[in-house]
């Protein structure tokens, strides 16, 4: 059937704006046009925001935007721009941070009201309808009979909104020090759940970035507290029903202490960092519950998220028909109904008892036990339990593929991407499949050939269309992504490409004063530039940017760099112990300053792809090129290994070389504050 409605939004190609291009509501995307038509038409505008995958985002559309008489009562008296946050994050800082300093509460859908010149006056979240037809209403009749009151109060909440994105630059740069790292871990160590991993509390986000700081810490330090955790919870997440049992990959968050129940959406970021934290925690604790979870997660990208291009798609939706978890949840029925399947086996390990329900007859596939642990539970070999839980997997894939699919948000986002790109390559550090390293050059290629141009970087592709001018993340998590490429490949573009996008942020993105950078170019037209400080479920931007300023200072001797790094750190570091969990990059940061770099430079001589990794560490710069800054001065072949002023002979064997490097490791780290 024809749709009874279509608006401005329907030659959009995000797939959340055009789940609305057939609403009764007359939405516009954002753009210059509709501020345009709010002035002339002395109109208040509405920007709401949300995302494809976010399931409260579809009960207020459903109760709301799809409804006649909601749909003409915003006509009548708003202009209406619908945005997807995910293409256009900018906006959803500024719009984010006017609902929180009004109602001290934020998330999705986020709705704004703005007067025409995009300043906020009012705010919220999900409303139902009766709620929504009566804030539209006061709204309108506060404008028509109090204008000043209005305009004054959205020229106070501006100046908030500017006020938040203040940066206290220290008069010096502090002494940094490994006591920081003491104090951050012992306070975070508070709030752990030694019992289920994760925090104390409800929901429970995965945070990668969290535990790769805290696997750091524990490794350095020897915490064995610290690295318990970190186990624990690695262990906990693998086998909850935040993790899908068949078809691989994470789930957003669990509602809950257990991990088991998910809000099913899956995102590609949180799966990006999760493969690289399990990834690290194997080079490390050898766990092989992280390496199944690890091919899982990579498997599922290539089977479900991977585009014709080399990129990944964006997420899979929560719901399915209406109902969330529909596709992954199970029925005792529809298990007793599949044929050729051991039901005893299958309903013991993955729990289709008490502790795997969870509402209405459904059952959450999740596990209690390693696979060395059920087994010897059962008294037979982990192999032989392997053999038999083969056939049940694929039983179970194969019926759930039959179902209708959760939506698919096809965009392809620049810094999501690298962030995957990060992920494989740490999977081929751990593991040393090729298939990784070729999913992260194909992907790579993609983002260079479509995204990238003239120094500058795009954010968004969809449909075979390129669109919105990048943002911090996009460079950040991009050079990030280059420069691990470059040390896998020993291919001198990417670190070319990786140079030219940190002098682009140097120019277009820093503040003078602080060198913190905004999360938009200087070119941006919002009523905000928002900076982005706090690690979250993604690092900021700034933490990421810092972290590449003080490698790429190394690659490319460009001491200003390594300031900024330095000065970044700085602006945070009084009070970063206090929330650890949202300085985490920062902290990360802080190790890599205290450790010093070791700089690797192979100079004339050619080395199997595996013997790059052995160069690979945390702390070493590794360059193959006399074209990078860092090598020029090496004229002689030979692999010259330098730290703090301290470089041995150049060596023409690698395990010689490998030699000198453990030697200053050891050496630099007795000398240093770690």
């Amino acid at each position: 059937m024809d749709p009874l409605h279509s608006n401005n939004l329907i030659s959009e190609t995000s797939p959340y704006l055009l789940q609305h291009a057939h609403n009764p509501v007359d939405w516009e995307p954002w753009s210059e046009k509709a501020f345009e038509r709010a002035k002339n038409e002395n109109k208040l505008i509405l920007v709401s925001i949300g995302y494809s995958a976010c399931h409260w985002c579809h009960v207020m559309e459903h109760e709301c935007f799809e409804d006649q008489e909601v749909a003409d009562l915003m006509n009548e008296h708003f202009v209406n721009i619908k945005v997807d946050r995910e293409e256009r994050p900018d906006v959803d800082q500024v719009y984010m941070t006017a609902v929180q300093l009004m109602t001290q509460r934020g998330g999705w859908p986020l709705n704004c009201f703005t007067l025409p010149d995009g300043k906020p006056i009012y705010g919220g979240t999900y409303f139902p309808k009766d709620q929504w037809i009566h804030v539209l209403k006061s709204l309108v009749y506060t404008k028509e009979n109090d204008p000043e009151r209005v305009s004054e109060y959205a020229q106070k909440l501006q100046e908030g909104i500017a006020q938040s994105e203040l940066i206290n630059v220290p008069e010096k740069i502090a002494e940094f020090s490994e006591e920081k790292l003491h104090e951050m871990a012992l306070r975070w160590s508070r709030q752990f759940d030694n019992l289920e991993g994760g925090m104390n509390k409800a929901p429970k986000f995965p945070m990668p970035n969290n535990y790769l700081f805290l696997l750091k810490y524990a490794e350095i330090f020897q915490s064995e507290k610290v690295s318990k955790h970190v186990q624990l919870t690695l262990q906990k997440m693998g086998l909850g029903g935040i993790f899908d049992q068949i078809g691989g990959g994470f789930a957003r968050y669990s509602v809950d202490m257990l991990w088991k129940v998910p809000h099913f959406e899956k995102m590609l970021y949180d799966n990006a960092q999760l493969i690289s934290l399990y990834s690290k925690a194997f080079t490390i604790q050898k766990n092989e519950l992280y390496r199944e979870t690890v091919e899982e997660t990579i498997n599922w990208l290539e089977c479900e998220m991977l585009d014709s291009s080399g990129a990944f798609y964006s997420a899979l939706d929560a719901d399915t028909e209406g109902e969330e978890g529909k596709f992954y949840c199970w029925t005792e029925k529809e298990i007793d109904e599949i044929q050729d399947f051991d039901h005893q086996l299958a309903e013991s390990y993955f729990n289709i008892n008490q502790y795997g329900y969870w509402e209405e007859d459904k059952y959450i596939l999740l596990r209690r036990e390693t696979d060395d642990a059920f087994s010897k539970s059962k008294g037979i070999s982990t192999e032989e339990l392997k053999s038999r839980l083969k056939p049940i997997k694929a039983r179970l894939f194969e019926q759930r593929s039959q179902r209708i699919a959760p939506g698919l948000d096809y965009k392809c986002l620049t810094s999501w991407n690298a962030m995957t790109i990060r992920g494989l390559c740490d999977a081929y550090i751990a593991f040393q499949d090729e298939k990784h390293l070729l999913l992260a050059r194909n992907c790579m290629k993609w983002l260079i050939n479509k995204q990238y141009a003239d120094g500058k970087l795009m954010h968004v592709f969809s449909k075979n269309e390129t669109k919105v001018e990048g943002f911090l993340e996009d460079y950040a998590h991009t050079i990030d992504a280059l420069i691990i490429l470059y040390q896998l490949t020993a291919e001198l573009n990417w670190i070319e490409i990786a140079g030219e996008l940190t002098t682009e942020v140097d120019f277009n993105f820093s503040n003078e004063s602080s060198k913190m950078c905004y999360f938009t170019r200087s070119n941006a037209n919002l009523i905000a530039r928002k900076m982005e400080i706090n690690d979250n479920v993604i690092p900021s931007s700034n933490s990421v940017m810092a972290r590449n300023y003080f490698k790429m200072g190394h690659y490319f001797r460009n001491h200003t760099w390594i300031s900024n790094a330095k000065q970044m750190l700085a602006n945070v570091y009084e009070g970063m112990e206090l929330y650890g969990s949202g300085y985490s990059n920062w902290g990360l940061l802080l190790i890599d300053i205290l450790e010093e770099p070791i700089e690797i430079n192979v100079v004339g001589m050619k080395l199997e792809r595996t013997d790059y990794l052995k160069l690979i560490g945390d702390r070493s710069i590794v360059s193959f090129h006399q074209e990078i800054p860092m090598t020029e001065a090496y004229k002689n072949q030979g692999i010259y290994i330098c730290s703090k002023g301290t470089c041995y002979e150049p060596k023409n064997n690698l395990n010689e070389a490998l030699k000198s490097y453990s030697e200053l490791i050891s050496l630099s780290t007795n000398s240093s504050s770690l």
